[in-house]
C-alpha cells in the first residue's frame, strides 16, 4: 500500500484519542516512527510498505552476491588503497629536500639502532645476532605500510622483556612469537580491533611502563656486576643477584658505572646550545658547534660502544680477562626461510641436549604473550605517533597493519617481535626525517653492520650494553606524572599504583591486568551511582508540588536498583507525584525494564503518580519489551495539567 505525501494526524493512523503530548505504551513508538520514517519529504517520493514485511531465505541469499561485489569494491577503490598502502600518497611528492632530511635521520637512527639491538636481545635473553636480525626487514616493510614519518621498526626494550617472559630465552619461541604476533596484529588491523587499546588508560600505562623499565633495569644489573643471575619477575631477579653479590666482578662494575655516568653527561650535550636563543642570530660557527653537539649527544650509544670495544679488544689480546665480552656473532645475513613450527630434538648418545617441542607445545608455552605483545606493541606505536602527530589524525587500525606485516617478515630472517621505540622516533624527528623513507637507510645500516661488522662485536663488553640500556630505560619511570595527577584526581593513582606493584610482583600480563581490572571496577561503579538531581516543584496556576528526579546518565543493570530505591525514598517520603525526567537517558538493558516495571508497579500500590518525560523512543522500546505500562510525555504543560488531575 502507498501513502500520499501528506501531513499524518492521529486519526489516519488510528490512535487512541489521548490528551495532546501524551502516548501511552506502544502507541508513542508507532507514532514517532511513522512520523520520522513514513515520507521522504525532500524528494516528496512516497515509500512503499510491505504489508506482509517478510522476506523468504531465498531472497536472503540473493543479496549475499551484491554485498560480497560491494565490499570488494569498497576494499579495491582508490580511496581505500592509498589509505592501506600509504607509499602511494607521499612517494609521488617525494623531492630532493625529503632525500636529503631521510638520509641524515636514517643513519642517525640507525647508529642508535645497532647497540641499542644488541643490547635488547640480551633482554630477550637471546643471543646478541637476533637483535640485528629483527631490526632491518622491518624498515624495509614499514617504508610501503607505515602511516607515519617517525615510526623506526626494531627491537624494543618492553618487546624485549615480554618475548623472554613468553620464550624463556628458546630462538626458535621468539621467532614464531615473531610471526604469530604479526599475524594477531594483521587481524586485529584489517578488524579494526585498535579500540582495543582504549581500555588501558593513562594512569594505568605509566605504572606498567614504569614497572617495566624496574624490570629491565634490574635485569641488566648482573652485567654491571659480571655475576650470573636469573628470574623473569622484578622479585625473583634480585633474589637472585642477592644471591650471586660476592661473585662480582670489580672492573665490569667499575666500567658498567663509569659508562652510565659518561652516557647520562653525553645525553645532556644534545640539548646542550652554544650562543643566543633565537637560532636566527647565531653564526655560522655556533651553528656548526651546535649540531656537532646534538649529533655527539645523540650518537651516544654509538660511540661508547666504539670506544668500550677498543678497550675490551686492547685487555683481550693483552691476555687478561678484565672483562666479560659479548662473544662470536655469526657473520653474514641470516637465512631467508619460514620460522620454525617446531623444535627438533637434539641427542649426543644417550644424553638428550635439548627437548624436541611439536608446534602446539610451542603454543602453549608462548601463551598470553600472543596477546599482550601486540596490545603493547600498539601502546608503543601510538605513543610515538601522538607524540610527533603536530595535530594530523592517527589511524591506530593502519598501525596494527604495518607492525604486524614487519614482523611476520621479521620472522623469515629470525627476527624476534619488535615495533616503534619511542627513543629513536624522537631522534629521527630531531633528525629531519620528511617520510618513512628514512627506514631505508636505517635497515641498510644494519645490513652492513653484519656483513662486515660482527667480528668486532665480539669485543664489546657485556657491561658496556648493560649501561645503555640502564641509562635509556631510568628515563622511563613516570615519577613526573604522579603530581600532576595527585592534583587532578587522587582516585587514578590507584590503578596506577595497583599495575606498578602488581607488574614487579607477577609476570607482566597479569600485571597489566590487575591494572585495566581495578579500573574497570571504578567504570562500573561509576555507572552504577549515576548522579541524580532532586527538584521539589510546584505547577504554574495551581501550586500542585511535585519531585522532579533527573538522572544524569543511561540506565544499565548496576544502576537499576540504586535509581530505584533512591526513587521509592523519595516517594515515600514526599507523597507527591514524580516525574522522572529521562532528557539524559539515552539507553537502557533488560534489567532497567524490569526495575522500571517493579517501580511503577510500587507506585500504584500506594496510589501515587509516576511519570516520565523526555523518554526516547529507542528506550521507550526497551522498556515495553516486558509489557510496561508506563506514562511518557513529551509536553510540559500538558505534564503538568496530568498531576494537577486528583
Amino acid at each position: 500500500m502507498a501513502f500520499e505525501n501528506h501531513a499524518l494526524n492521529d486519526s489516519m493512523l488510528n490512535i487512541p484519542s489521548e490528551p495532546r503530548g501524551a502516548y501511552t505504551g506502544s502507541n508513542q513508538f508507532i507514532h514517532t516512527c511513522l512520523s520520522c520514517f513514513m515520507f521522504d519529504r525532500e524528494n516528496a517520493q512516497p515509500f512503499l510498505v510491505n504489508e506482509d514485511g517478510k522476506k523468504t531465505t531465498r531472497d536472503q541469499l540473493r543479496t549475499v552476491g551484491p554485498w560480497c561485489r560491494q565490499k570488494a569494491k569498497n576494499i579495491f577503490r582508490k580511496k581505500t588503497l592509498y589509505k592501506r598502502l600509504p607509499i602511494l600518497s607521499w612517494l609521488p611528492k617525494y623531492s630532493g629536500a625529503d632525500a636529503v632530511g631521510d638520509l641524515v635521520a636514517g643513519i642517525t637512527v640507525g647508529l642508535t639502532v645497532i647497540p641499542q639491538a644488541l643490547a635488547y636481545a640480551g633482554i630477550a635473553g637471546l643471543p646478541a645476532a637476533y637483535g640485528l636480525y629483527g631490526s632491518f626487514m622491518g624498515c624495509f616493510v614499514y617504508i610501503f605500510l607505515g602511516s607515519h614519518k617517525d615510526v623506526p621498526i626494531g627491537p624494543t626494550a618492553i618487546a624485549s622483556l615480554l618475548t623472554l617472559q613468553a620464550s624463556k630465552g628458546v630462538w626458535q619461541r621468539a621467532v614464531l612469537l615473531g610471526f604469530l604476533s604479526g599475524l594477531i596484529e594483521i587481524v586485529m588491523g584489517v578488524f579494526g580491533l585498535g579500540f582495543l587499546l582504549d581500555f588501558v588508560s593513562g594512569p594505568v600505562n605509566c605504572g606498567f611502563t614504569s614497572a617495566v623499565a624496574l624490570i629491565i633495569l634490574s635485569s641488566q644489573i648482573k652485567d654491571i656486576l659480571g655475576i650470573s643471575a636469573s628470574g623473569n619477575t622484578f622479585v625473583q631477579m634480585w633474589t637472585s643477584i642477592i644471591e650471586h653479590v660476592p661473585d662480582t666482578r670489580l672492573w665490569d662494575t667499575v666500567l658498567g658505572i663509569v659508562c652510565i655516568i659518561v652516557l647520562l653527561l653525553m645525553r645532556k650535550l644534545a640539548s646542550l646550545q652554544i650562543g643566543p636563543v633565537n637560532d636566527g642570530e647565531k653564526t655560522t660557527m655556533q651553528k656548526a658547534i651546535n649540531k656537532t653537539l646534538w649529533l655527539i649527544g645523540t650518537s651516544r650509544n654509538a660511540i661508547l660502544v666504539i670506544i668500550t670495544g677498543g678497550i675490551g679488544a686492547a685487555v683481550h689480546y693483552s691476555g687478561e680477562q678484565f672483562f666479560k665480552l659479548i662473544g662470536p656473532i655469526p657473520p653474514g645475513l641470516p637465512s631467508f626461510e619460514a620460522p620454525p613450527f617446531s623444535i627438533p630434538e637434539i641427542t649426543n648418545g644417550t644424553e638428550i641436549i635439548q627437548e624436541g617441542e611439536t608446534f602446539s607445545e610451542m603454543v602453549s608455552q608462548l601463551g598470553s604473550g600472543l596477546i599482550v605483545i601486540p596490545l603493547i606493541a600498539l601502546l608503543e606505536n601510538m605513543a610515538i605517533c601522538k607524540a610527533f602527530a603536530d595535530g594530523k589524525a592517527i589511524d591506530a587500525s593502519q598501525e596494527l597493519i604495518a607492525i604486524g606485516t614487519a614482523n611476520v617478515f621479521n620472522s623469515f630472517v629470525q627476527g624476534y617481535p619488535g615495533n616503534g621505540a619511542l627513543s629513536r622516533g624522537a631522534v629521527n624527528h630531531a633528525s629531519g626525517a620528511r617520510t618513512p623513507m628514512g627506514s631505508l637507510y636505517t635497515g641498510v645500516l644494519v645490513i652492513l653492520a653484519l656483513l662486515f661488522f660482527t667480528p668486532y662485536f665480539y669485543y664489546i663488553p657485556r657491561s658496556a650494553l648493560a649501561a645503555i640500556i640502564i641509562a635509556a630505560v631510568i628515563f622511563m619511570v613516570e615519577v613526573r606524572v604522579i603530581k600532576p595527577m595527585w592534583r587532578s584526581k587522587k582516585t587514578d593513582l590507584l590503578p596506577g599504583i595497583a599495575a606498578f606493584i602488581a607488574c614487579l610482583a607477577l609476570p607482566l600480563e597479569f600485571g597489566i591486568l590487575v591494572g585495566i581490572g581495578i579500573n574497570v571496577i571504578f567504570i562500573l561503579y561509576h555507572s552504577a551511582r549515576p548522579k541524580i538531581t532532586i527538584e521539589l516543584c510546584v505547577t504554574s496556576g495551581v501550586n500542585t508540588k511535585y519531585l522532579m528526579i533527573t538522572p544524569d546518565r543511561c540506565l544499565i543493570f548496576p544502576s537499576t536498583e540504586y535509581v530505584r530505591n533512591l526513587v521509592n525514598k523519595q516517594g515515600l517520603k514526599s507523597q507527591t507525584p514524580v516525574v522522572i525526567d529521562c532528557s539524559h537517558i539515552y539507553g537502557a538493558d533488560y534489567t532497567a525494564a524490569t526495575v522500571i516495571e517493579s517501580l511503577v508497579k510500587d507506585f500504584e500500590s500506594r496510589e501515587q503518580k509516576i511519570l516520565f518525560y523526555n523518554l526516547k523512543p529507542s528506550v521507550l522500546h526497551v522498556f515495553e519489551g516486558i509489557d510496561n505500562k508506563i506514562m511518557v510525555y513529551y509536553d510540559f504543560d500538558t505534564l503538568e495539567r496530568v498531576i494537577n488531575e486528583k
